[in-house]
């Protein structure tokens, strides 16, 4: 499959609709110098050599160059040969609570943002594991699945959002129950769950389900977010806060004892989310200290390269357009020696012979 060694150079040819912008702007700014001077085809006809349409192919000819160049640099390759590695590692599911209750601000600059950098910074030291994630409110839903491409977890973790589970609430038990559906059956160990939220508008099942899974293998953490004192919950809708029934406004305070239950039911550990990085660091190394298992996997040991076909053109494509630029050069060089020299006004010696 054939793949970009560097595709953050592509992002270079963002500038070619710039400066196609830029050189309309010439042109139009020419075309308007032109015409003051007369009828357009009078002058052009007036100044020898001048192509008006010399300029866009040059312009086109140096856009081309720097199109095929872009590609060269990001370096279209397609893979050779494999050899199978062998790493260890453990799975681990992310539940991320998505409820309207992680949209406080009392961590700023909300729990919700809070809890996607924490799984960034977790994400960047998890390289040997498989991680998967989901989202959980009133229901829990499985995003990813178990995988090592941790880009489109990542695209998928930036979408994340309380829009995607209307039914509200914090079941973290339905979220316990998706993440064990989501590990391979034949294996009782070698898994971790990582329950993130502020563990409010709980049901009461979830401390019996952690328990339940302990025995099978799977080890939970749970990590929380907010501040026990709490703070109002936005509300999207009316750009206001979340009123209850009397029309009060609906506090919303980090429940510990609910997640630390959980935590010692399940056999892991409860952390409070502060700082994200402090945070990540330490349940990677509870998920480092678990017993692993072997991971196969297929690597690429050489690849066959071709950013020498975007090459050739891109010097091509100079080359012409600096042919372009020497003989506009010689053109206006021969017109400025064309030019004929200006009479001199009669003197006034000439006048008094006349006289």
């Amino acid at each position: 499959m054939l793949q970009f060694q560097h595709p953050a150079y592509l992002l270079l040819l963002l500038l070619l609709p710039l400066a196609a912008l830029l050189f309309a702007g010439f042109l139009r700014w020419r075309k308007k110098r032109m015409a003051r001077m007369g009828d357009r085809r009078l002058v052009i006809a007036q100044m020898q050599g001048f192509n008006p349409r010399r300029a866009t192919l040059r312009f086109s000819m140096l856009s081309l160059a720097f199109l095929f160049t872009t590609l060269a640099l990001a370096n279209l390759r397609q893979p050779g040969s494999t050899a199978k590695t062998q790493t260890k590692g453990v799975d681990v599911m992310i539940a991320l609570d998505v409820s309207k209750s992680m949209l406080a601000t009392d961590v700023s600059p909300s729990r919700l943002v809070r809890a996607r950098q924490l799984i960034e910074r977790l994400l960047a030291q998890l390289g040997n594991n498989r991680v998967g994630l989901i989202l959980f409110a009133g229901r829990a839903y499985q995003q990813v699945p178990l995988t090592t491409d941790f880009a489109s977890l990542r695209m998928m973790l930036q979408n994340s959002s309380p829009q995607q589970v209307p039914a509200q609430g914090t079941v973290i038990s339905d979220a316990i129950a998706v993440a064990l559906e989501g590990f391979p059956k034949n294996e009782k160990k070698y898994r971790a769950l990582l329950v993130i939220s502020d563990g409010e508008d709980h049901e009461d099942k979830a401390v019996t389900a952690a328990r339940d899974v302990a025995e099978g293998g799977l080890v939970i953490h749970t990590i929380g977010v907010g501040s026990p004192e709490g703070t109002t919950i936005p509300d999207p809708e009316s750009r206001g806060v979340k009123l209850d029934d009397k029309g009060q406004p609906v506090v919303s305070r980090l429940n510990e004892k609910m997640l630390q239950e959980i935590a010692a039911a399940g056999q892991g550990t409860y952390t409070h989310l502060v700082n994200p990085d402090a945070v990540a660091a330490r349940l990677a190394g509870e998920i480092s200290g678990m017993e692993q298992r072997a991971m196969g996997a297929v690597a690429y040991t050489d690849y066959k390269n071709y950013f020498q076909l975007f090459l050739f053109p891109a010097l091509l494509c100079l080359v012409v357009a600096g042919s372009l630029g020497r003989q506009a050069a010689k053109n206006k060089t021969g017109n400025e020696r064309q030019l004929p020299a200006a009479k001199a006004p009669a003197t006034t010696k000439k006048k008094e012979a006349v006289w």
